[in-house]
């Protein structure tokens, strides 16, 4: 099969990860001669469709031993199959970038043979690419679960992150559409990956001369819609792995059907709206204190889809507004729809030399029509008329409008 014919399957087969973002890297590594992670052109392009086209994001092979009922690449699987050698990928990684198509490579494969060999093939790859190519751009690979420490951590050495893909929200989805793959199993990878990330750093506050080690850190991906878990059981599993693993992110990949589908999979994706409110509501537990249960509350355990959940909140709290800008602490002005972590901190400084004002809280980028049913300025103060009405929640719900997947991802002021 010819290079290209390779490129067109594996290419496609890897369109369903959607773990492929590369902020959080460092530096360009040292002794490099080719390739960066600084500056433009890293994952800031997408296709219409959210997809990331900034980096080569392929698969090594299509081919997998296992049946996860989920998976297109599913061993009985009649998908057409493809495998590149390792200097093949190399060599496309090298060229793309020197067509500046490309500023790095996000590598994953099927299993084959074992976990052991799938990721010592995937460990060649960058190897090849730091040590004969010189290449210094950015590198994601992901991890086989099942594969020795040793090569999870020489695969850290070389790429800029790494991922282990936690597949389904609980372990119970996991033996009902993957019964080959085991949860424990999944998470002692990535307690591995913590793990040596925790040595490097200790090793460097010391003074000692530590390697580099994944230094974009680890990331993981769940579907979303394939069982019918709610997004209570979804957002603890993330909550869960941002405490015990410390990813820099979950990333939630909608569900989507695939030919000869097993028949407990559902007909039809889950609405792309979902996995935006999934995004959100994780941006909130992580920088913005919220709890699950706070973020939750409806009968069917499921967010609100038709609003953001952080107003969601605020319109069952009502009781708690409006908040004075000029004198609640940071918690409390966090919880102010409209009002993003950026935006708290800029307030927090402004009011050490002056009171602010509404026109200054128009200035620092304050989605206002969400914001002034619940502050209090110097100069501004709604009382409880706006917060009692009962058209409220009608009269701030945002307008409909057609969403990229990509705007799941991005970092809005909330």
């Amino acid at each position: 099969m010819e290079t290209s014919e390779k490129l067109a399957i594996l290419a496609d087969a890897a369109k369903y990860d959607a773990s492929c973002a590369s902020s959080g890297s460092g530096k360009t590594r040292a002794g490099s001669q080719i390739g960066t992670t600084e500056g433009m052109g890293i994952c800031h392009s997408y296709t219409p469709d959210g997809r990331c086209i900034s980096l080569l994001k392929i698969l090594l092979t299509n081919y997998c031993i296992f049946d996860c009922r989920f998976c297109v690449n599913r061993i009985s699987s009649d998908t057409p199959r493809a495998r590149f050698t390792v200097d093949e990928v190399v060599k496309l990684t090298i060229e793309f970038y020197k067509r500046n198509y490309i500023e790095g490579l996000f590598l994953s494969s099927g299993i084959i043979q074992n976990p052991d060999y799938t990721m010592e093939q995937l460990v060649l790859v960058a190897k090849s690419l730091r040590q004969r190519e010189r290449f210094g751009g950015y590198i994601h690979l992901k991890t086989i679960p099942g594969a020795s420490q040793d090569l999870i951590d020489q695969a850290g050495m070389y790429a800029d992150r790494l991922s282990v893909n936690i597949e389904l929200p609980t372990d119970a989805d996991l033996r009902q559409l993957a019964p080959e793959k085991d949860g424990s199993q999944i998470r002692s990878a990535m307690d591995g990956i913590k793990t040596k990330i925790q040595e490097i750093r200790e090793d460097s506050r010391r003074g000692l001369a530590a390697p580099k080690f994944t230094p974009a850190g680890q990331s993981t991906q769940m579907i979303v819609g394939a069982t019918p878990t709610p997004d209570e059981e979804i957002l603890k599993t993330a909550s869960q792995l941002y405490n015990t693993q410390k990813l820099r992110r979950v990333y939630y990949s909608a569900y989507s059907p695939i030919p000869h589908a097993d028949a407990q999979l559902p007909g039809k994706s889950p609405p792309l709206v979902r996995e935006h409110r999934l995004y959100q509501a994780d941006w909130l537990l992580r920088f913005y204190g919220f709890e699950v249960n706070e973020l939750v509350v409806a009968d069917d355990r499921n967010l609100d889809l038709k609003i953001d959940p952080k107003f969601a909140w605020a319109l069952a709290n009502r009781h708690r507004f409006p908040i004075d800008v000029n004198k609640a602490p940071r918690e409390e002005l966090l919880r102010i729809p409209g009002i993003g972590a950026r935006t708290v901190a800029r307030i927090l400084q402004i009011r050490k030399v002056r009171s602010l004002r509404i026109t200054d809280i128009k200035k620092l980028r304050v989605a206002w029509n969400r914001a002034k049913a619940f502050v209090i300025t110097s100069d501004y103060n709604p009382g409880v008329k706006l917060l009692e009405s009962p058209d409220l929640r009608q009269a701030l719900q945002p307008k409909p409008q057609q969403l990229m997947l990509f705007d799941t991802n991005q970092l809005t002021e909330f």
